[in-house]
């Protein structure tokens, strides 16, 4: 084949302006088949443009996306499943009608079943024929990550997966994400809570105003930065007293 084989995720020299403004420039990274990679930075720096380029909503200015050797088509036989932070339901509708829908444009066998067993396990199951606009915010979340996982999806893409959740619930969460992950879902991973990206992560990569300011393994970061905390070099990088980083 023509591309590398070992990576589901290439971007390579991707620049990206809007109205005049530098968003990304020059970005260039691989995200291996089966891996969890953290896409990291704070708000501004440019995550939510790389996923939306890379899933064909934006047009980039430079570069390629490509997703297994191609751009990314709808239509191909690449799986994604995309969390987007902005979660968009339609809420004058039930739970597991709405759950059904989906499922049967993903061509998940017996979408109805699939549904039920999910909202069991999220503690939804008293739910299913409630309005969405019923629920709070974070049974709604539990609802849209359940339709992004549905299908198991090749390429799972999670902006901010957990946000807002109690402890119980995050940890809930980050079984199913590691439960897809073993059986062979490739996970790219936005947030903000340092414990999710060691406990899950393989690769990170952390953006700063569109570059690339750190990239590698977790061990391979800290020793970059010669600091053990993630926090930290979070701090370090993206906080108002950043220290001078000179790669």
């Amino acid at each position: 084949m023509a591309y590398d084989t070992g990576n589901i995720i290439e971007v390579k020299n991707f620049g990206i302006s809007f109205a005049g403004k530098t968003v990304i420039k020059s970005l260039s990274f691989n995200v291996k088949r089966g891996e969890t990679f953290g896409l990291l930075g704070s708000n501004g720096s440019g995550k939510t443009t790389t996923i939306r380029a890379l899933l064909g909503l934006y047009q980039p200015d430079a570069g390629k996306l490509l997703i297994n050797g191609k751009p990314f088509d709808p239509n191909g036989e690449t799986k994604i499943g995309y969390l987007p932070e902005e979660r968009g339901l339609y809420k004058k509708e039930n739970v597991i009608d709405t759950m059904v829908y989906f499922g049967r444009l993903k061509n998940v066998k017996k979408p109805r079943e699939w549904s039920m067993s999910y909202l069991k396990r999220v503690g939804l199951e008293d739910f299913a024929k409630t309005k969405i606009e019923k629920l709070s915010q974070g049974m709604q979340q539990k609802v849209q990550l359940g339709i992004t996982v549905m299908n198991e999806p090749d390429i799972l893409i999670l902006d901010e997966p957990t946000k807002g959740f109690d402890p119980v619930n995050r940890r809930l969460l980050m079984e199913i994400i590691e439960e897809l992950h073993q059986k062979g879902s490739t996970i790219i991973l936005i947030t903000h809570y340092m414990d999710e990206v060691e406990k899950l992560c393989d690769h990170i990569l952390l953006l700063k105003d569109g570059v690339a300011r750190a990239s590698g393994t977790i061990s391979e970061v800290r020793r970059k930065f010669h600091k053990n905390s993630l926090d930290q070099i979070f701090i370090d990088i993206y906080g108002e007293q950043e220290e001078q980083y000179n790669a």
